[in-house]
């Protein structure tokens, strides 16, 4: 049943779903025309908005390129590789080879999704070579591990919000992975996925007469030639004491960031971690040089689209008609209704009735105003705030003093 469902499916896919970047300027089109249809934003208005904001999410887009680019340096290292083999002489038939590929890609994927995309391309070629599998099959069942990355280590939501100075701090706080990515009810979903996945992709395989197998000979041969350097700048690149100073060093910090301190997990140390643990592992830089220029290529859709994924954000945060409210300040405005139980964490620093205000956190009425902190910044009182997140709601100044003397109007 499930392969007669799934070869619609296939074609389906292959005729009409097109690159990524489609998508993302088909959703900027969708952005602009709902601005100005709905918000009765002005086309000007809109371009000016796309333009201010296409650049907004520069050091997020980066992380995220790190994401990819460390996992890849990770997976292809000689040892991860070397240990790919010796897993892969587990499996003993074709049903074997599809639910043990599914599970080291979950695993990987969880861990991260970068990590996963390489491992699970490499583990279905090991196992292609060991294991006459229908190679389709294979190869699908590599990548259906993916969809448990945004539950895992390098979930970007997740990493994000946990990462002090994120560009939603100002809304939602800093929130730890306690509560996200260890909470229990991501973890049963997890589980859940660990079942139900590799078992689906096991129900799929193919008959004897409708797989299609791979040669040896078409998988090619990953083993690299022995390099002798001659020059003192090849020396250094396949110096492995250079490369183990600075890696050692790397993880003696991540040993003191997380047995000493205590802190978690955000987006920039699980980067490190896997940067330090694929300098390690690579054991030479022309090595991990190498693994980069490869790791490179699969980023370029994150370079392309992100800057167009903030542009769309800005369309949709920054609408022209609030900027005109607060900007005319007149008595005409009605009077404010008074603040939500969990504003965000803006400074408490304007007295406009606007609905940037609004949308900003700012305090725009006494009422507030719920006792006085020595902190000027807001921060929503959710219940999942995990410990050492900022305080609770208040608009009151560092005085003590509450800046909304009086409402508009």
């Amino acid at each position: 049943m499930l392969r007669a469902l799934s070869r619609p499916a296939v074609v389906l896919m292959d005729r009409y779903l097109p690159d990524p970047f489609i998508f993302v300027l088909l959703l900027t089109i969708v952005a602009a025309a709902a601005a100005m249809l709905f918000e009765g934003a002005g086309p000007i208005a809109v371009v000016q908005m796309w333009g201010d904001g296409f650049w907004g999410l520069l050091s997020f887009s980066m992380q995220m390129l790190l994401i990819l680019v460390t996992g890849y340096i990770l997976a292809s290292s000689p040892p991860v590789k070397k240990f790919l083999a010796l897993l892969a002489g587990l499996a003993g038939s074709p049903g074997s080879a599809i639910v043990l590929v599914s599970v080291v890609s979950l695993i990987a994927s969880w861990v991260n999704w970068g990590f996963g995309l390489v491992v699970g391309a490499l583990f279905a070629r090991e196992l292609a070579r060991q294991i006459r599998v229908d190679y389709r099959l294979l190869i699908a069942a590599a990548y259906s591990g993916f969809v448990i990355w945004h539950g895992g280590l390098a979930g970007s939501i997740p990493l994000t919000i946990a990462t002090p100075g994120h560009f939603t701090e100002a809304q939602i706080g800093v929130i730890g992975t306690g509560e996200t990515i260890f909470a229990s009810f991501n973890l049963i979903i997890v589980a859940i996925l660990f079942v139900v996945i590799p078992l689906v992709n096991w129900l799929m395989v193919p008959r004897e007469d409708e797989s299609v197998y791979v040669t040896a000979e078409q998988l090619g041969n990953d083993e690299r030639e022995a390099f002798v350097p001659t020059r003192p700048a090849e020396h250094l690149e396949n110096s492995r004491l250079l490369m183990w100073v600075v890696g050692l060093a790397g993880l003696v910090f991540l040993a003191h960031y997380f047995f000493v301190r205590g802190a978690g997990l955000n987006l920039n140390i699980v980067n490190f971690l896997f940067l330090m643990l694929g300098i390690v592992l690579h054991g030479t830089a022309r090595n991990l040089l190498d693994a980069l220029q490869e790791a490179v290529k699969g980023g370029a859709g994150i370079v392309i689209q992100f800057p167009f994924y903030a542009g769309i954000m800005a369309i949709m945060t920054q609408w022209p008609g609030a900027g005109r409210a607060c900007r005319s300040g007149s008595s005409r405005s009605p009077p404010p209704p008074p603040c939500p139980s969990g504003p965000s964490s803006a400074p408490a620093s304007s007295t406009c009735s606007c609905p940037r205000a609004a949308a900003s956190g700012r305090c725009r009425h006494r009422s507030c105003c719920r006792r006085p902190r020595r902190s000027a910044r807001i921060s929503p009182a959710l219940p999942w705030r995990s410990p050492g997140a900022m305080p609770g709601p208040t608009c009151c100044s560092r005085s003590g003093r509450c800046p909304c003397s009086a409402s508009p109007g």
